[in-house]
């Protein structure tokens, strides 16, 4: 991956975490406290910044796994390693990342995952 793509990808990544960050505090309460307490006012700064563990104990499992999947993908982006498929390490496609930016495996190797899951 390239530096611009990989520039572009990490301010999309971004702003998915804000979105999502964003979404949960306007529809839970308990998050909204959490983030309170913090005294978290700014959301773009709370969406650059790792929350802590009890702030993400008040979220549901899929709103962590997705926070964490985002997460992954920011720190492969910051390691160099984005757009390397987890598994067989060969490249994720264009289009599979903008589809799905934080995903850390290329089709073949997700398919692979899902036919074993069944």
């Amino acid at each position: 991956m390239g530096q611009i793509y990989s520039d572009q990808m990490y301010e999309k990544l971004k702003a998915m975490r804000e979105d999502l960050l964003r979404n949960l505090i306007s529809e839970n309460e308990d998050f909204r406290a959490a983030v309170e307490d913090l005294g978290l006012n700014d959301l773009a700064d709370m969406a650059s910044n790792d929350i802590d563990c009890r702030t993400l104990e008040v979220l549901g499992n899929r709103d962590r796994l997705q926070l964490d999947k985002i997460d992954a993908a920011i720190s492969r982006i910051k390691n160099g390693t984005y757009g390397i498929c987890a598994s067989c390490t060969k490249m994720i496609s264009k289009d599979r990342l903008e589809a799905i930016p934080y995903a850390a495996l290329c089709i073949e190797c997700k398919q692979k995952s899902e036919r074993n899951k069944r």
